[in-house]
């Protein structure tokens, strides 16, 4: 039996060279007991998506819809992520090793383009979470860094005075779900809660380090309690969410600024900066929260339609179908 580092790579060896992959979702959950029967999903970043899915269709053409394959090939599949989807081309079911897997190819300048201005939020958003780097070409790891800042800013302006870490972390994995389509009805409800209590430790070890550096900024103190669990206790004045908003990705900032309004600001070099007027925290945080759900709406909505174009409609109907029975399991 492969290990779990094992299976990525044994399936990366079958496909065209990657600049970047990772895993993602349930197969990292440590008590999964279904880790050998559900699809094991995967991020990868290449240079050229038409170019690589070119050469993976001369490998691998059985992954793909034949309708695509037939109808226009490697261009058509780009050209449906790009300008239907959110620029991520899907194939799911895909068997390798009796495993299943799913893995979806992005442009690496659109991943990047995602991870610092959250400009579909779609991929950032995944990678809020824990991930399995496997391949890393680029150093995206180390970029995603200012990700997961920008995260823990977005997620402490939402939340109140005093929460758990655990709190903190359920509100950072909820921040790509606000305004997902797929939450209605096609999600669990306490997926959210599932993620982080499954994946408690591996939130702690991306996370930590950020919240030391934000406690050395006084933005919060962080206290234990008698069961060792860790409190924390955030400054809701007018500096901190100052602060926090500053935090976040600069075209977030700028959408901010179109609604709340902005002014011009010297910073410790005098070069003069636009900031977000800012009246109080909770009108900071109200204003992000409605253009990160629009952001989500729009990509969940865009991707759905392109994944169940991509997929074909067998597949589109099973993949629906078993996130449905997750669902209506979690409702009932």
């Amino acid at each position: 039996m492969d290990s779990a580092d094992e299976v990525p790579i044994g399936l990366l060896q079958t496909l065209p060279p990657v600049e970047f992959c990772c895993v993602y979702g349930s197969s990292l959950h440590p008590n999964n007991s279904h880790i050998h029967t559900s699809m094991i999903d995967y991020i990868l970043g290449v240079p050229d998506p038409q170019q690589w899915h070119a050469q993976n269709l001369n490998m691998n053409r059985h992954h793909y819809a034949s309708w695509m394959v037939h109808l226009g090939g490697a261009r058509l599949i780009t050209e449906v992520a790009d300008d239907i989807g959110v620029g991520v081309h899907f194939n799911p079911y895909v068997s390798h090793k009796n495993r299943m897997f799913k893995y979806g190819v992005v442009r690496m300048h659109d991943l990047v383009q995602d991870i610092l201005g959250w400009d579909k939020f779609y991929l950032s958003g995944r990678l809020q979470k824990p991930v399995n780097v496997i391949v890393d070409n680029l150093e995206i790891k180390k970029l995603n860094s200012a990700n997961l800042k920008a995260a823990t800013s977005a997620a402490l302006l939402l939340l109140p005075s005093e929460f758990s870490e655990e709190e903190l972390y359920a509100k950072i994995c909820s921040l790509s779900y606000m305004g997902d389509l797929r939450m209605l009805f096609a999600e669990d409800k306490n997926k959210v809660k599932k993620i982080v209590q499954g994946q408690f430790k591996l939130f702690k070890t991306m996370y930590r380090p950020i919240l030391e550096e934000f406690a050395a900024r006084d933005l919060f103190r962080i206290s234990s309690s008698v069961d060792q669990k860790v409190n924390i206790i955030q400054d809701c004045g007018l500096s901190t969410a100052c602060s926090l908003v500053s935090s976040l990705p600069l075209p977030l900032r700028n959408q901010m600024g179109i609604k709340l309004g902005e002014k011009k600001v010297f910073d410790e070099s005098g070069r003069a900066v636009r900031k977000v007027v800012i009246k109080s925290k909770e009108e900071a945080a109200d204003c992000m929260r409605k253009i990160l759900r629009q952001k989500v709406m729009v990509s969940s909505a865009r991707q759905a339609v392109a994944g169940l174009l991509t997929v074909g409609v067998v597949h589109g109907l099973r993949y629906v179908g078993s996130k449905m029975h997750k669902a209506w399991k979690s409702w009932w």
